[in-house]
């Protein structure tokens, strides 16, 4: 099977998601760094215009968005599964709601330099206020906290949420309980204390370690994809809802941050999985896979 490249940086918490999914699975794959502001002239070319980090490749198919690549991983290696139950809910909410709160308390104590406020007010479209954050500290850390206590509790039954081995649930989680911890410091400890439960769950989660990993060279990456061509798509869903087809002109955009538009041809429609097909000039053609949660769909005009 074609190895899986995670185009990532180090402090990344949506990157952090994927690693931790890699090791649950005990998986060897590649790191490709990426810088973490605006331009990444490496990444652009294999996706078109997404921006967002982390961007998982497989030869020339380009997953993006946590939730399209846990999906394809879950697929491409099913055992042990990660996938049950209310895990994809679960798995949203820690992606918006607790995460939009780890935003506020991390930021609102650590602050942030004027460069990374700059790119992301950019890729938002909203002013990146860090002063308003600092003003938010003491309602957003009480909710912090209650979803921190939700953990606990979900903890009551078993050593991971999904009972006694790690899920797609547990992953999602432990992106802003690791980002909180690792970004805030002192002041992210002080809003688990007194969460045992969730503190032995840290150390297991943090026990299962990142599978195998080596380097790769951010030209690599992209000469790899040069080389190869998309693997066979999905079949699409028989019951599609919308008038799209394979072969339309399509352009996909994220419907919360990040809302560049990447165009292309239609390829594949599922019930949660868009994929579209790029000519991206001398590198051929690419296919770019995005969830359907999230992500806007329509035709080209």
């Amino acid at each position: 099977m074609p190895e899986i490249i995670l185009h990532h940086y180090e402090t990344s918490p949506f990157s952090e998601k994927v690693r931790k999914l890699l090791g649950v699975k005990g998986l060897a794959w590649r790191a490709v760094d990426q810088p973490i502001i605006m331009p990444k002239p490496d990444l652009v070319p294999l996706t078109g215009g997404y921006r967002r980090i982390p961007v998982m490749q497989v030869g020339a198919d380009i997953y993006c968005d946590t939730q399209v690549i846990a999906a394809e991983i879950e697929r491409r290696y099913p055992d042990p599964p990660t996938v049950r139950g209310a895990d994809w809910a679960v798995n949203l909410w820690a992606d918006r709601t607790w995460f939009s709160v780890s935003v506020a308390v991390i930021f609102g104590e650590t602050g942030v330099d004027k460069d990374f406020a700059d790119d992301r007010e950019k890729m938002t479209g909203r002013p990146f206020d860090v002063n308003a954050m600092k003003a938010a500290l003491p309602f957003m850390r009480p909710q912090w906290r209650a979803y921190a206590s939700w953990m606990e509790d979900g903890l009551a039954r078993g050593d991971f949420l999904g009972g006694t081995t790690p899920s797609l649930a547990d992953v999602a989680v432990w992106m802003n309980v690791w980002w909180t911890a690792s970004a805030a410091g002192q002041a992210g400890e002080e809003l688990m204390a007194g969460l045992p439960r969730l503190a032995a769950w840290r150390q297991r989660m943090d026990a299962i370690g990142y599978g195998r990993r080596s380097e790769m060279a951010p030209g690599d990456a992209v000469q790899l994809a040069a080389r190869e061509t998309p693997a066979d798509p999905l079949p699409s869903d028989d019951h599609e809802m919308t008038s799209l087809r394979p072969g339309d002109p399509v352009v996909v955009q994220a419907d919360d941050y990040g809302r560049d538009p990447i165009e292309g041809v239609l390829v594949a429609l599922t019930r949660d999985r868009i994929t579209l097909a790029r000519q991206a000039g001398e590198l051929g053609v690419i296919n770019v896979h995005f969830p359907r949660v999230g992500y806007v769909l329509a035709k080209r005009q």
